[in-house]
């Protein structure tokens, strides 16, 4: 039994076919990590969002916002227990606690400013005015979304 007809791939074809993989991966896996990133600072508006949403339930329900001064956002805060299911997670940090600050003046306009606490990449928060030092997002109920350093 003689195998002459068959032959395998030879150096060549084996290096010209990872080669093409290699330059596959370097285009994609640039575009996976960016979207990544969209991704976490999309889920960071959104849980910037619920916080907003539990502090106007709170100021409806009150006449007034809670009292506050960089104080943490957790479900067991006495103040937006009823309006949070669980407390919100940055998925930039999830060790750091997103912070809310109220100020509630006795004729005016009342205000509250959420901070998250992870560092974002710049290049993700083009939308709502990030530049290249910024990396932190807030909300403001003057404002809406800021990019801060």
């Amino acid at each position: 039994m003689t195998y002459e007809h068959e032959r395998g791939f030879t150096l060549i074809e084996m290096m010209i076919v990872v080669a093409i993989i290699a330059i596959l991966v370097a285009i994609l896996v640039p575009n996976f990590v960016r979207a990544r990133a969209q991704a976490q600072t999309a889920a960071c508006e959104a849980n910037l969002k619920e916080i907003a949403t539990a502090l106007e339930l709170y100021q409806t329900d009150h006449e007034q916002y809670p009292t506050a001064n960089n104080s943490p956002v957790v479900a067991t805060d006495p103040n937006l227990a009823p309006y949070l299911k669980q407390t919100p997670i940055d998925p930039v940090n999830p060790a750091g606690q997103y912070t809310y600050t109220t100020v509630n003046p006795a004729q005016g306009d009342a205000s509250y400013t959420i901070t998250c606490p992870g560092q974002h990449d710049p290049g993700t928060m083009s939308a709502i005015g990030g530049s290249a030092g910024t990396q932190h997002i807030e909300y403001s109920s003057n404002a809406g979304f800021t990019a801060a350093q």
